[in-house]
């Protein structure tokens, strides 16, 4: 091939590159200038003037701690966001937290029988002498210790009585003991109304179905 060749072929590729950049370069569908990038998000009104409003009342107490309003703002929107995280929790965690245990855990637990015994012998002797409110507030109470012995990371320490009424990791009958137990308990203390002879009967039955089936002596409770 002659050099007259080659050259004729080098232009000609040069020809070719520069008509295909140009019909690339010239395609709409192929992007080449700078995307511009939009600019940083802005506070939303409501929330600006929220903390303006924040910064006017604390500056105070920002001033007397010796720091500034922003560090002071982050440090509270750290504490409302760590309370509306603690709020969800305890919202979502009987769901979470509350599955069932297998059928025959579920079926088969239940107080010691010897401390389920004690137990009414103790609260029926507040209620031989009268004492019914007494006598089904210590029916509530110690059988959440029972509970929390015996389940140890089932409960937490502000758990309520209503809260482990409706525990699914609880059997059904230790379920309708609280039930019954705390609504009486709950309302003696709200209602300001002495529980009587049938409400602590009431709660005792309650309680003994659940924790002694099977013993017809202490289901029957005692009179007072």
């Amino acid at each position: 091939m002659t050099d007259t060749s080659i050259q004729n072929n080098t232009a000609r590729a040069a020809d070719d590159f520069a008509r295909h950049w140009q019909a690339v370069r010239h395609d709409e569908a192929i992007q080449f200038s700078p995307i511009k990038m939009s600019g940083a998000p802005q506070t939303p009104d409501w929330l600006a003037r929220l903390f303006r409003a924040l910064g006017e009342l604390l500056k105070p107490l920002a001033e007397a701690l010796g720091v500034s309003w922003p560090t002071l703002k982050w440090a509270l929107l750290a504490l409302l966001a760590a309370a509306v995280l603690y709020s969800l929790w305890r919202l979502l965690s009987p769901f979470i937290l509350d599955r069932p245990l297998k059928a025959e855990q579920e079926d088969g637990w239940a107080p010691d029988t010897a401390q389920a015994t004690a137990l009414l012998e103790d609260a029926d002797r507040l209620a031989d002498e009268g004492r019914y409110g007494e006598a089904t507030h210590l029916l509530l109470q110690r059988s959440v210790n029972q509970i929390r012995d015996a389940k140890p990371d089932l409960l937490e320490p502000s758990s309520t009585a209503r809260e482990i009424a409706h525990l699914k990791a609880l059997p059904d009958k230790a379920r309708e003991a609280f039930s019954v137990i705390s609504e009486r308990v709950e309302r003696s203390m709200f209602a300001l109304r002495p529980l009587n002879q049938d409400d602590w009967l009431t709660a005792r039955a309650a309680y003994s179905e659940f924790a002694l089936t099977g013993s017809s002596t202490l289901l029957e409770g005692r009179p007072a």
